[in-house]
């Protein structure tokens, strides 16, 4: 079993950046970034395939960039011109999701 670790988050103003980093103890081909609001399921916003293939969802395209270093087993987000609907827990898996591999998240917030 791999087990996730996110970080990263914080609080930051509208039109600012925040960096998200997912370590993961094993390799993992296909991973991706999911978001939770409150009150929303979980979506997922943007997918990296080991050969470094991706793909974003229409809500985050050319504002927030995936990548990954396989050698170090880390994923990364970098999200850029936030806004305050990108609020939400972010959490790094498997893509489709492996349920057991859910960690804590990382909690970003964007205020107006």
């Amino acid at each position: 079993q791999v087990h996730l670790v996110e970080s990263g988050g914080g609080l930051v103003q509208a039109g600012g950046s925040l960096r998200l980093s997912c370590a993961a103890s094993g390799m993992i081909n296909t991973m991706g970034w999911y978001r939770q609001s409150p009150g929303k399921q979980r979506e997922l916003v943007v997918t990296i395939a080991r050969d470094g293939s991706t793909a974003y969802a229409d809500s985050v395209k050319g504002r927030f960039t995936i990548s990954r270093d396989n050698a170090k087993n880390t994923v990364y987000l970098q999200m850029n011109s936030l806004k305050p609907e990108d609020t939400a827990v972010y959490y790094c898996n498997t893509v489709p999701s492996t349920n057991a591999y859910w960690g804590q998240g990382t909690q970003v917030t964007v205020s107006s």
